[in-house]
Formats: C-alpha cells, structure tokens, sequence
C-alpha cells in the first residue's frame, strides 16, 4: 500500500498494488502529479527511505524526459532512517491496519473497496 497524506486539506489517498516495486512506486508518484496536483508548482513530498523511493524509480519506470519532468515537480524530504514514528503516514497506515484491514481480505479489489470506505 502506498499512503499519501496531506495534513493541511485534511486528505489522505490509499492505493494497494500487487507489489511495492520501483515501478509501482513510481506511477503512484506520477498520479499525485499528474492528477492529484496538476496545478501545483511544486509538491513537497516527505517519505521513508525505503531503496525504491527516489528519483532513479522514475527513470527506472519512465523515459528520461518522462522522469525528469516528474522529479523537476517534487521537492523531496526523507525521515530519519529510524524515526518511521516520526513518518505521518506511517501514522496513518497504523490507525488503518487496525481500524480496517485487521482480518484476512481475500483480493486486492476487496482490499481497494475497504480502503474507500475507510
């Protein structure tokens, strides 16, 4: 699951993949550019350092041009390599483990419908 959450607006979006692959990553990334924030300048993007959260996922996932158009929108900040409690999203996935997905869910289409409801 990948977790974006902007405190400010008070949103939060959820998408489950199969994986947590660079390239999963890296197309979650261009849906909060591309359609989340299309007017947005710049987006202010603080995460984990998990290995497939940085720019070379971009590129991994997309043309060059593609990538850096992408990267040339993010200002990225990373949490301190053992202060995930300081993550807020990391927050936030806590509260829906136990809030909504605390019991075996059977396919990812299940999973997504319990997201949205939550």
């Amino acid at each position: 699951m990948f977790i974006f959450f902007e405190p400010l607006e008070g949103k939060r979006h959820v998408g489950a993949t199969n994986q947590r692959t660079a390239e999963d990553w890296a197309h979650q990334i261009r849906n909060l550019v591309d359609v989340r924030h299309p007017q947005a300048e710049l987006i202010t993007l603080v995460m984990d350092n998990l290995n497939t959260h940085t720019g070379a996922s971009l590129y991994k996932a997309f043309a060059p041009e593609e990538a850096r158009r992408i990267l040339d929108k993010l200002e990225i900040h990373y949490t301190p390599k053992h202060g995930s409690w300081l993550n807020r999203a990391e927050i936030e996935l806590s509260i829906l483990s136990r809030q909504c997905l605390d019991r075996r869910i059977s396919d990812q289409k299940t999973l997504n419908e319990e997201i949205a409801a939550w």
